[in-house]
């Protein structure tokens, strides 16, 4: 799939999308749209279309959950008119199921389901592709608690992206991959926030997904 010339390419999401990005709208230039895997994709995507290059904006906010997501949806997708939408949520959803901290704003499985289904719904006759990517824990041990719970949320993205013929990126099986290889560490330090290296984990897998080769980045 090709992603053509002065496309807009809005990123919505938690932390790992937000990542310092510019407020109100991540736009405009690389300091604008955060330090992280955002900023990796418009690096690589920028040289592919140079007389008119993908637009890309960062939406992300740090926190969020779906239900956040949800409650700002029309002013931080919809007014905004992406062409493609890149949705990554689910990390929080699941992490306040075990810190203890802020259960109450804890999303359950059905609620995550139904709300980022309504907000497909809603969004696939205005933009031109989605793309959804799954939350991941940077555990390789999948008994773990934290590991299952979000592998059943990553499971709920795969199903939405099949039902409505969206783009999925598993992120969960690219960090696994580069798990095999370096300490979970070297990837994120707290097991969600990436490091550098992390982001651009999530990058590759990114550009992977929608037919660019991370190898063409200069």
């Amino acid at each position: 799939m090709e992603i053509a010339p002065g496309t807009r390419l809005l990123f919505i999401g938690d932390s790992v999308t937000d990542c310092d990005r510019l407020r109100p709208v991540g736009e405009g230039s690389r300091a604008a749209l955060g330090q992280g895997y955002v900023a990796e994709v418009d690096a690589a995507l920028s040289p592919l279309h140079p007389t008119r290059p993908v637009h890309v904006i960062n939406m992300g906010i740090s926190g969020n959950t779906v239900r956040d997501l949800a409650s700002r949806w029309d002013s931080d997708v919809l007014a905004l008119g992406p062409d493609w939408l890149s949705v990554m949520i689910g990390i929080n959803d699941v992490w306040r199921q075990f810190d203890g901290i802020e259960n109450a704003a804890a999303v359950m499985p059905d609620e995550f389901r139904r709300t980022l289904g309504s907000l497909i719904a809603r969004t696939l006759p205005r933009i031109k592709r989605l793309v959804l990517m799954t939350p991941y824990y940077v555990q390789a041990l999948r008994i773990d608690p934290m590991r299952r719970r979000m592998d059943e949320y990553g499971a709920i993205a795969r199903d939405l992206a099949a039902a409505n013929g969206a783009v999925l990126v598993d992120t969960q099986a690219a960090i696994d991959r580069a798990l095999a290889e370096s300490d979970y560490k070297s990837i994120a330090v707290d097991r969600v926030h990436p490091t550098q290296a992390g982001h651009e984990v999530i990058a590759r897998a990114f550009l992977r997904a929608i037919g660019v080769s991370p190898s063409s980045r200069r």
